[in-house]
């Protein structure tokens, strides 16, 4: 299995998360990132709404959130919702967001029937650490609320 793509290398991120589950059945990296936008989590479009609105007065780019719209054919340099897309392979979806603020990786990867999602971020400046105060648990908690919800759909009723 490849390792995922980081922000930078690890001595330099101020945050590094990864969670994984077992899947039932073998499955893209597209896939799995597809079932796990399709129905964002009650309160995210909210959350985001909060985050642009602070962040906006900050000169951050206002992000809108998850679409819920699954990606068919994306390629390396279009966007699925507000990531640019850096890497396409059958078991690894690379994506990110860079700004003056932070740099953020999310790598979603799938390998041996197992799903991970390795998320790294870079920061740049006081307002990029000032930032992940709050988005660092919220990251955590909303990754494993998502896969919870992926690996009971997956299991069926």
């Amino acid at each position: 299995m490849t390792r995922p793509d980081l922000a930078a290398p690890p001595a330099e991120l101020l945050f590094h998360h990864a969670r994984s589950i077992a899947l039932p059945q073998p499955m893209s990296a597209l896939e799995a990132w597809n079932r796990l936008m399709q129905q964002p989590l009650p309160g995210m479009a909210l959350a985001f709404r909060l985050r642009d609105a602070i962040s906006a007065r900050f000169g951050v780019a206002r992000i809108g959130g998850f679409s819920g719209q699954p990606a068919r054919q994306p390629q390396i340099g279009e966007r699925l919702d507000f990531f640019l897309i850096e890497r396409i392979e059958p078991e690894m979806l690379t994506l990110s967001v860079r700004d003056r603020h932070l740099d953020v990786l999310t790598c979603v990867t799938t390998h041996a029937q197992r799903l991970t999602i390795t998320s790294s971020v870079k920061v740049h400046n006081l307002f990029g650490r000032a930032y992940m105060i709050p988005v660092a648990p919220a990251h955590r908690l909303i990754v494993m609320l998502m896969m919870h919800r992926l690996k009971r759909a997956l299991a069926g009723p």
